[in-house]
This record gives C-alpha cells, structure tokens and sequence, in this order.
C-alpha cells in the first residue's frame, strides 16, 4: 500500500466529492489548523457531542453499551472531565474509494495536552461523518475546540481493488442523513441514486410532487439506469 498525496486527496475530493466540504490548504487565523496537508487532510469536529459520564455506575460493555451512560452537549467548546472521553463527528463528509484505505492520527495540539483522538479504519466504500472518539488522559478538565482540527486522515492506495468492500458487506454503520431541508441536501439525492438497484417501493407525494426539479431528475436517474 502507498500513502497518498495531496495533490491525489486535491483531485478525488474536487472531481468525485471524496471529501466534502474540502479546503485546498491549511486554514489557521488563530484556529488549530485544518484542511489540506502534504501527505493527508486535517479533518474539523463538529459542535455536538456526546460525554461519557458514570451517574449510573453502569460497567462498561461493549456488546451492551448503556446509552444512558452519555449526556448530548452542543457548543462551542466542549469541556471533557478528567480521565473521561466523548463521542463526536467530524465536519466533513467521507466516500473512501473501493481500493483505498484510511487511518487516523491525533494532532500534536491535542496530543501535546494529554488528549488522545481515536478513530477506526476508513473502509473501502464507506461513507459518511467520520465518529470520533475523543479520550481526556489527564486529572484535570480538558477543552475542545468546535469546527476546528482535530485530527489527521491519511489515504493508503492498495496494489489491488478488494473482493468485498464495506458497501458489498453492508456494514452496520450506514450514512446519516438529514432530515429537514433533505431535497436541498445534495449528499442525501448522491446516496439514494447509489442505492437505487435496493429500492422496492417509491411513493412521491404531496399536492405537486413533480414540481420539486430534484424528484423528477431522480425519477430520470431511475429510468436512465434501466429500473423503469
């Protein structure tokens, strides 16, 4: 496997929206940095969170994680207790290629302060915002910076395309999809005209579904693919 460029991570996120929103180069202006690197792209976490906390003295299972064990935050800074972590997602919109395979490294701002960011492999044709977990090591508070770096993808190009990739597999971990606003969401009409050779059922409704121009272009789509 060979780690790949910037100039490779420039043009599979310009022309095939392998990362979305994407900067063309580092941004700071008194921000921990984020964008584009030489060797990998510096992802920025959101502002929702959830923290871990043990009112409930639960144990920690991972086949059975208590989801009450989490309090949801949504803001600027999120402060993580000592010797605690938090669940966030990154900005930015992943479509790993079929024969490509990510890995993800903490900052040396966060890491430098005892915060240590994990994220498990990028899988060929997965897609979506990545989970991030994030682990305060230290006896004391930490904060964290919303929509600023985080932490660091690197992109490995395999010598061969693999025989199955998460997508064929149907992993469990599918794309989040935004409700409100969906038909001005382009990731959601991208995601649903992948999956149309699963789709059974499609009803349109409402009193002029046709007048919403993204309806009839995915009826075209469905047609233009042999499903008519």
């Amino acid at each position: 496997m060979a780690i790949k460029s910037d100039k490779w991570i420039e043009e599979m996120s310009v022309k095939n929206g392998m990362i979305e929103p994407f900067e063309l180069k580092q941004v700071r202006d008194g921000k921990i940095s984020y964008g584009l690197s030489s060797f990998g792209y510096d992802i920025r976490v959101s502002d929702e969170y959830k923290i871990f906390t043990n009112v409930n003295n639960s144990i920690v299972d991972p086949k059975n994680f208590d989801s009450n064990s989490f309090v949801d935050y949504k803001g600027d800074v999120c402060i993580i207790p000592p010797n605690s972590f938090a669940l966030a997602r990154s900005i930015e919109y992943f479509r790993i290629p079929r024969d490509v395979l990510t890995l993800c490294v903490g900052k040396s701002t966060y890491a430098r302060c005892g915060i240590i960011v994990n994220v498990t492999p990028l899988e060929p044709e997965w897609e979506g915002h990545v989970t991030i977990e994030i682990s305060n090591t230290t006896p004391l508070p930490a904060k964290i910076y919303s929509n600023e770096g985080l932490c660091q993808v690197l992109f490995f190009e395999s010598d061969e395309v693999c025989e199955k990739s998460y997508k064929d597999k149907k992993g469990k971990y599918k794309p989040e999809i935004d409700i409100y606003n969906w038909y001005e969401n382009s990731q959601f009409w991208k995601q649903l005209e992948s999956n149309i050779a699963d789709i059974r059922h499609l009803y349109l409704v409402g009193g002029e579904p046709l007048m919403i121009k993204e309806h009839k272009q995915f009826i075209e789509e469905i047609i233009r693919q042999g499903y008519d």
